[in-house]
């Protein structure tokens, strides 16, 4: 039976709760030397592909003798790879290392013992001192540390076509550029006959992440704060402007959007099949993976009415707590937190080191504004990647979402929102 991203997604939730209502701690990773690697991610696109290769390459350079099973499952923003996890660790069956997020998403992990603390890597190569001080603390727990993070990438960002845009009139968005603007400039190309905004909405994270960024432009650094601190009425007149914008630019989305990957949708607007799309930045690398030429194929500008903030994702691995190959899983996240490894891997992937000692000078120039971006804007953390909120509070936002966009109804969002998040909790352990 095929099974839909957002029902992996509560299969995900459903399968977790079970392992850690099971589960009682552990006493760590304890396995001696082995030749063999296990690591899961849901990289799979072109340019993700390419980028998880390099930090494979670079490990393989000091462990030459060690197999690397690439146990990657395909599935925008991770919900097919999430409910393989689930599955393996509920078989007492876990792979060495697997890719998460920080915040909520590594905290459910950490809480329940099944990752193991890996302070000790952040003791080489001054990965402790060089790693942002709320990105360390994203992935600690008294003290300790229990992830290492890749690169970040930017959320808030919407990508333009520059050809699509001169031909139909409209002029390419800078700095300021406001959501008011935006959706005039989707009126203009609709009327033209171009396909306004891409979507690749197979998954739900990259319609989740239109919404987020347009809840953003309204609510702002404050509003993220609250909303954080469970102090935002998702009911209240700020959530219904949101929701009223992303109405409107649904209502511009490709007709396609249901049948595109977002790496696909990316594809689409490097080849002129429509002239926006909202997307964090896994989108530079996969355009310029595909041959687009950055300022001549392609532009690029903050989400409008996000100027100032850099909406983070970031992906981090972790060491399973009854990792069969233990030795290799800390290994290999000593290799990827080092600055040649992080510089070779962000170029690729579209990211920014998290490493505030990287030179980022050889990287491309979206690339060296992103991290400046990083190191001087508020860094925010995302709901749809499961960083800001629980995974439980994700699915609900999924559901909430998924429901407004059958029928625009602003109550159907609310009461979306609060039965998907009340219908599915962890059981007590």
């Amino acid at each position: 039976m095929n099974r839909t991203p957002r029902a992996n997604l509560a299969a995900f939730v459903v399968g977790l709760a079970l392992v850690l209502a099971a589960c009682q701690g552990g006493p760590g990773t304890t396995g001696g030397a082995t030749k063999n690697l296990e690591v899961l991610s849901w990289w799979t696109s072109g340019s993700e592909t390419a980028a998880l290769n390099v930090l494979f390459d670079d490990f393989r350079k000091s462990n030459p003798d060690v197999n690397i099973a690439n146990a990657a499952v395909a599935g925008g923003g991770g919900s097919n790879a999430q409910v393989v996890l689930a599955t393996r660790l509920q078989d007492n069956n876990p792979p060495d290392v697997w890719q998460t997020h920080p915040g909520a998403s590594i905290r459910q992990y950490i809480d329940d013992g099944l990752i193991a603390d890996v302070s000790s890597v952040y003791q080489q190569d001054k990965l402790a001192s060089v790693t942002p001080n709320e990105m360390l603390q994203a992935i600690s727990k008294d003290g300790k540390e229990y992830g290492v993070s890749t690169g970040a990438h930017r959320i808030n960002m919407l990508w333009f076509n520059k050809k699509l845009l001169a031909q139909a009139g409209v002029t390419a968005p800078t700095s300021g550029y406001t959501v008011d603007a935006f959706l005039a400039d989707l009126a203009t190309l609709k009327a033209a006959g171009v396909v306004p905004l891409c979507r690749g909405a197979k998954a739900p994270f990259a319609t989740a992440e239109l919404f987020e960024n347009t809840l953003l432009s309204v609510i702002g650094v404050n509003g993220w704060k609250d909303l954080t601190a469970d102090q935002l009425r998702w009911d209240g007149p700020q959530v219904r402007q949101a929701l009223s914008q992303f109405g409107k630019m649904l209502g511009y989305s490709d007709p396609q959007a249901g049948a595109l990957s977002w790496d696909r949708a990316t594809n689409k607007l490097a080849t002129g099949g429509c002239a926006f799309e909202s997307m964090n930045d896994s989108a530079y690398g996969e355009l310029v993976k595909g041959g687009a030429t950055e300022g001549t194929d392609f532009g690029y500008v903050p989400y409008p009415g996000t100027d100032g903030v850099f909406l983070a994702v970031v992906d981090t691995f972790v060491v399973a707590n009854n990792a069969k190959d233990p030795r290799n899983a800390r290994a290999f996240l000593a290799s990827i937190g080092t600055k040649t490894t992080q510089l070779a891997f962000n170029k690729l992937k579209g990211s920014v080191p998290l490493r505030a000692d990287a030179d980022v000078s050889s990287l491309p120039a979206y690339q060296r504004a992103s991290a400046q971006s990083f190191a001087r804007d508020h860094v925010l953390l995302s709901i749809s990647h499961g960083e800001a909120k629980s995974p439980v509070f994700e699915l609900g936002f999924y559901d909430a979402i998924a429901a407004f966009e059958q029928s625009k109804d602003v109550n159907a969002f609310n009461q979306a929102l609060r039965d998907a998040v009340n219908q599915v909790q962890p059981p007590p352990h």
